[in-house]
């Protein structure tokens, strides 16, 4: 497995290249100047608009200004925010533990609806549970994450004042209280992730443990005497599961999207937020930096479900 990965670690090399080529040529060639508010403010004069603008070679060629950048991620400096003045890299660091931590729970609510759910509609089809599973799955992934926020914070913030609907970041509380007060404010964003992706999981791996549970293996582990459970969980479960790994996969940069949307409706402190404030204000290093962060992160996942694919199917050889 270790040449393997290195193969595909040095083919995510390119790729992350020539994503940075694109996303710093879109953002250079767009509308906007993070000194656009220089420009209107009186107190500032005309030479020390200039004297910023050549400092941080705003006037330069797209492609000298592509190279340095580059230059400086690749010793570890991600530039500066205009806005908040503060190294880019700090503020990233400051907001990511928030955004992995929303985003994998909710992944993992989505994949403990779906995969009991969409395996046990299957192995029951046209069931009563079936019928109501598929019913639910198809009005959950049609709801947008935005309209379901908006909905559990008028039904458990607003009528019933169970839980807040602003995340807060400064806390005042200390010890196990502070976990009970996180875990309260990240429900509903977690909720809303989840349940939007399980209900669309759970139709996929529904299909897939049908397609594998007519397959004649399955019919032979029946004829040896194999208990229902076992055929079920070890010849079918296992096997169905690879395309599942696919979708999950693929479906990443959704959820980054997703999530982005989420953080603005609940104030989730988190990278999301970040890019959103970014791009208002016309930050391009941010906005640069977090669409990086998040190009990465999805060539993680798919270099994960790669690995799993071996664990998953004997048949596949790491070579």
């Amino acid at each position: 497995m270790g040449p393997y990965l290195l193969r595909r670690l040095l083919i995510a090399l390119p790729s992350l290249l020539g994503i940075s080529v694109v996303l710093f040529t879109v953002l250079a060639l767009a509308p906007g100047d993070p000194f656009s508010e220089l420009v209107t403010n009186p107190n500032v004069p005309p030479e020390v608009r200039e004297a910023l603008r050549a400092k941080f070679g705003l006037d330069d060629p797209i492609w000298q200004r592509y190279f340095r950048w580059l230059w400086a991620m690749l010793h570890g400096d991600w530039g500066f925010s205009f806005i908040s003045r503060v190294d880019v890299d700090t503020l990233i660091w400051q907001r990511v533990p928030v955004t992995l931590a929303v985003i994998g729970a909710s992944q993992l609510l989505a994949l403990a609806v779906a995969l009991p759910v969409g395996i046990y509609a299957a192995t029951r089809p046209y069931s009563v549970f079936d019928q109501i599973a598929n019913t639910l799955a198809f009005v959950g992934f049609s709801l947008p994450t935005f309209f379901t926020g908006l909905l559990l914070i008028l039904l458990f913030s607003i009528k019933l004042d169970w839980l807040p609907f602003v995340f807060r970041s400064d806390l005042a509380a200390t010890g196990w209280h502070w976990w009970w007060e996180n875990f309260k404010q990240a429900i509903m964003p977690i909720t809303v992730l989840g349940l939007f992706q399980g209900a669309s999981w759970t139709r996929f791996v529904r299909s897939a443990v049908l397609d594998v549970i007519r397959q004649d293996y399955v019919t032979t582990a029946r004829s040896k005497g194999l208990s229902e459970r076992v055929v079920i969980l070890k010849h079918v479960v296992r096997n169905a599961l690879i395309p599942v790994v696919t979708l999950v996969a693929l479906t990443m940069p959704q959820v980054f999207g997703g999530a982005i949307v989420t953080e603005q409706i609940f104030r989730v402190p988190g990278i999301g937020s970040l890019l959103i404030d970014a791009i208002l204000r016309n930050d391009t290093p941010v906005i640069m930096a977090v669409t990086f962060v998040f190009s990465c992160l999805v060539i993680l996942f798919n270099l994960i479900a790669d690995l799993l694919y071996g664990w998953l199917d004997p048949r596949i050889s790491f070579r």
